[in-house]
């Protein structure tokens, strides 16, 4: 299956597929790839209503997936109160920051450089840290113009394989998920936000895309922090992630 994903015509699947049919096509995407990777396969939870569905898809394949969440100085506090909570719930999360010194109003100046330090870098932390072959995302196809190039199963940096589970998913059908389910979400959704992210670079938006309100005013508008476009593997830091118990 993993192998197939690879190749297949996503604007098929987001098109044809029905909801149920999505969940099950996720679900076994995760079975697939943790039976290939074992403990080597781990969910990047970024704590957004995506990341939150992938979660809680791999828990049910194997309530012994781990999984890594990247933070920064700069979330919002609901996030982080978010964030503890499922941490103290499922302690197999690990927290990854980088707390190093940087420019005052980095993410203004130079929001590329201050999304590669704060998130990026975190990211290759875990990666590394966490011996990880196959990490698993919230990505989808169908939230902004800059995602519509990724497959379901990838292989960007050689030896680190990315599964996207749900990147045939609307986001009405996220939303489905998550109350069919009961899945807790960040109760910054609640105010109206459809794209979570640090609090000086993120704003409600009403547009059609659903990123529309990241880095306004920026040229990263509606863009990317560099995670998925990025190398993760190119090289490593020795900086040492905080403890899970941020506040």
């Amino acid at each position: 299956m993993l192998q197939k994903a690879r190749t297949e015509d996503v604007t098929r699947l987001v098109e044809n597929l029905t909801f149920k049919q999505k969940v099950d096509r996720a679900a076994a995407l995760i079975e697939a790839a943790y039976k290939e990777h074992g403990d080597g396969l781990v969910v990047a939870n970024s704590l957004g209503k995506d990341s939150v569905v992938v979660w809680d898809l791999a828990k049910r394949v194997d309530p012994a997936i781990r999984g890594f969440i990247v933070t920064t100085r700069f979330k919002p506090g609901q996030t982080v109160k978010f964030m503890n909570e499922q941490v103290a719930k499922h302690p197999e999360l690990k927290v990854f920051r980088n707390d190093e010194a940087i420019e005052d109003r980095l993410y203004e100046n130079d929001p590329d450089r201050c999304c590669d330090l704060l998130k990026v870098e975190p990211t290759r932390w875990a990666i590394d840290e966490m011996s990880v072959s196959c990490w698993v995302t919230g990505l989808r196809c169908t939230e902004g113009r800059t995602r519509v190039d990724y497959r379901e199963v990838e292989e960007r940096d050689e030896g680190l394989v990315k599964l996207n589970p749900i990147l045939v998913w609307y986001e009405r059908e996220v939303w489905q998920y998550l109350a069919l389910y009961g899945v807790a979400v960040n109760p910054l959704y609640a105010e109206g936000y459809r794209s979570l992210g640090c609090a000086p670079c993120t704003q409600i938006s009403t547009g059609e895309n659903e990123r529309a309100g990241r880095w306004i005013g920026t040229s990263k508008c509606g863009g990317e922090c560099g995670i998925h476009t990025r190398p993760l593997k190119s090289h490593k830091s020795p900086r040492s992630p905080v403890a899970s118990s941020i506040g």
